[in-house]
């Protein structure tokens, strides 16, 4: 395994950027659409100096293309040259360690010292929701409901629930499909520890055998755990000394509790001397803030599908945007997510990102941004990358006595390859 590129924070330089891409489909447009402009973004974002092009995994979704994160990260690295290419995250859930690592090591040999390899327990974590809810349903209940707060200009919305889509037929259909009949899936720190061992050429089986995994040994890959709260995933990155990617982006009320826990379970080790973050944000950069919001504006209709059970649906246009009838319950249902959202000028959401990364304390942050119009969707990284590049390096200031939180938030009512960034 490969170790993290050293902070530029350290080199009192903004941190760097990295992109965080779903392949997302656009209503009117194909699966092979959305891939060729996945491609086509990686090839900018190497030109445009972010340091790394990760690819999500989900599945079942119409408005989603990232379903084989290995396939796509080949494709994506045979298309570049310089920039890290890599998974946001491989959900182990849903595939044994050794496949991973064989996938990845497939990659790696082809593309040395360029792969990220990002692992996730989401895949599991839905099934063990959906078994615990059809077993005892008092343990799907809702959390007491909380306010909103802003912690030094960073706003902290009231977490989410899943607890109706945890009875959804559909749901458990879809978890038990991404499994073979009758597999349980082991513990998620047993299956990263698998990982490491097959990375290193270290496994052993419980009464001594070794197998070694070819391609796969020795690879040169980047590994990463991605979380999204204090739980399991926090506290196996830092007893290990690994990389930790935590998510503002898809949930944002849990993003300081899951830094926080990584931090306080971290031990040194051969791939780290100390914790390294990356957080996760949705953007939308334009030339100016209206542009920008009228840009962002389907947004909301597209978290409501997947908050509904429909999942992801092809990206909605404005004028599909425009055309839902808003109620107060889909508002409620979308808030964290759209009032989380940095959407604006380039200087609006730079300084949006500069809170963030103050407030978290990252090493890194990656950025997701999906528009109608694939031209849309590069010009906002264009105009983030060059503010970014440009802008002084400077702490955030605090915020006003208002605490109203950062610039570039919206609120639910709201209608050439350098240096790496």
């Amino acid at each position: 395994m490969s170790v993290p590129q050293p902070t530029e924070q350290q080199a009192g330089r903004p941190v760097p950027l990295s992109i965080l891409d779903l392949s997302p489909i656009s209503s009117g447009s194909g699966p092979g659409d959305a891939l060729r402009n996945s491609i086509d973004l990686a090839r900018h974002a190497e030109r445009l100096g972010y340091l790394r092009y990760w690819v999500a995994e989900h599945h079942f979704a119409a408005g989603v293309a990232s379903s084989a994160p290995a396939v796509l990260i080949g494709l994506i690295a045979a298309a570049t040259s310089r920039i890290r290419v890599g998974s946001g995250a491989v959900q182990l859930g849903h595939q044994t360690p050794i496949a991973v690592v064989e996938q990845f090591g497939l990659i790696d040999a082809l593309h040395a010292g360029r792969i990220d390899l990002g692992l996730g327990r989401s895949g599991q974590r839905r099934a063990e929701f959906v078994g615990e809810a059809n077993r005892a349903p008092q343990v799907a209940k809702a959390p007491a409901p909380r306010e909103s707060k802003v912690v030094d200009g960073l706003l902290i919305p009231p977490a989410f629930s899943f607890a109706e889509l945890a009875h959804s037929p559909r749901l458990a259909l879809q978890a038990a499909l991404l499994q073979q009949p009758g597999a349980q899936t082991p513990d998620f720190a047993e299956q990263v520890d698998e990982v490491i061992a097959f990375l290193e050429g270290t496994y052993r089986s419980p009464d001594g055998i070794d197998v070694h995994a070819v391609p796969g040994e020795g690879a040169e890959v980047e590994l990463w755990i991605l979380g999204s709260s204090g739980g399991q995933s926090a506290k196996v990155a830092g007893e290990r000394g690994l990389p930790f990617a935590a998510s503002y982006h898809v949930s944002p009320a849990t993003v300081l509790e899951a830094v926080e826990a990584y931090r306080a379970a971290f031990v040194p080790s051969k791939v780290l001397s100390e914790p390294y973050v990356l957080i996760s944000a949705d953007a939308v950069v334009a030339e100016d803030d209206e542009t920008a919001r009228e840009l962002a504006k389907p947004y909301g209709l597209w978290v409501r599908a997947i908050r509904t059970g429909r999942g992801a649906i092809p990206y909605p246009s404005s004028e599909e945007a425009d055309a839902h009838v808003w109620t107060d319950a889909d508002r409620e249902l979308v808030a964290d997510r759209v009032d989380t959202q940095f959407v604006g000028s380039p200087q609006t959401v730079a300084e949006g990102l500069r809170v963030l990364q103050r407030v978290t304390g990252a090493d890194e942050l990656i950025v997701t941004t999906i528009t109608h119009r694939h031209a849309d969707r590069v010009r906002s990284y264009e105009l983030l990358a060059e503010e970014w590049r440009v802008s002084p390096a400077r702490r955030t200031p605090p915020p006003e006595a208002d605490g109203r939180p950062a610039p570039g938030h919206r609120t639910s009512g709201a209608r050439t390859a350098g240096e790496p960034l």
